[in-house]
């Protein structure tokens, strides 16, 4: 995992609530144990006309090399799927601000290395009106634009992970030789 330290970057908008893993990545993408190659998948329902033409005002497709979503409540819901955050990162995501994410999305999303950022629907429509880059400053804990900063909150033990670019694989190894004078190596 890479260390996560700031992002700046102008901001997708899909505003829209309660946007599933289904629109994120359909089923018929998941046939892959591999982690990377998901890009042109990300939000395919959406993206693509019925003949697989881009759609070229969709904001996955207009806004490339944008680092930043914001979108609406209740974000990655429906059923589990790892692939829905490989997906969004392959097109480039590392953040998401949102009024809310289902619980497995989120765990997922902090377990790629990534940013889900909660903020009121105030501070979201706000965002969202702007055309600038926002910052994103994970040790302050700090969503900046040229006007406004608004802080944020995290859990140490997520900021820890993403700052030192540690998941849970790296953090077990680090009690290796415990683990082996347990079993009696």
């Amino acid at each position: 995992m890479e260390k996560f330290s700031v992002v700046k970057s102008k901001a997708i908008k899909i505003l829209n609530d309660n946007i599933d893993t289904d629109i994120i990545i359909p089923k018929q993408y998941l046939k892959t144990i591999y982690r990377t190659g998901f890009q042109d998948y990300a939000f395919h329902p959406w993206r693509y006309d019925k003949d697989g033409n881009e759609i070229e005002d969709f904001p996955i497709n207009k806004y490339k090399g944008y680092e930043i979503l914001i979108s609406g409540n209740n974000f990655g819901c429906g059923s589990s799927r790892e692939h829905a955050a490989w997906a969004l990162r392959d097109v480039g995501i590392k953040v998401i601000i949102a009024m809310g994410y289902s619980d497995i999305f989120m765990n997922n999303w902090y377990s790629n290395g990534l940013l889900p950022i909660i903020v009121s629907k105030d501070v979201r429509d706000y965002l969202a009106s702007l055309d600038e880059e926002i910052e994103i400053d994970l040790e302050q804990q700090l969503i900046k634009t040229n006007e406004k900063d608004f802080k944020f909150d995290i859990s140490k033990v997520n900021k820890d992970r993403l700052l030192s670019g540690r998941d849970y694989i790296d953090e077990t190894l680090e009690y290796e030789s415990l683990i082996k004078e347990y079993e009696g190596e």
